[in-house]
């Protein structure tokens, strides 16, 4: 998938949680739902942007900032 729907699909869901007053638990909950509803692909490329000048800019802070605390948590594993 394009890195830029997934980055807008990203802040969607971060707008949804922007509203939680607690950072935290807002970071909390876009992980869960990244990890819950979206393909191991879509996450790996959305992870792998983080690594990239540049290439995710245009994640909101609330996304990125979940991004990147809850980032072992969202990394899929690799199949044996």
């Amino acid at each position: 998938m394009a890195l830029g729907k997934l980055v807008r699909m990203a802040n969607q869901i971060g707008e949804f949680f922007a509203a939680e007053p607690d950072a935290q638990v807002a970071q909390l909950g876009i992980a869960e739902h990244l990890r819950k509803f979206w393909a191991p692909s879509m996450r790996r490329e959305l992870l792998d942007a983080l690594d990239q000048p540049g290439a995710a800019d245009a994640l909101a802070p609330l996304v990125r900032s979940a991004l990147l605390q809850h980032r072992d948590a969202l990394t899929p594993r690799q199949a044996v």
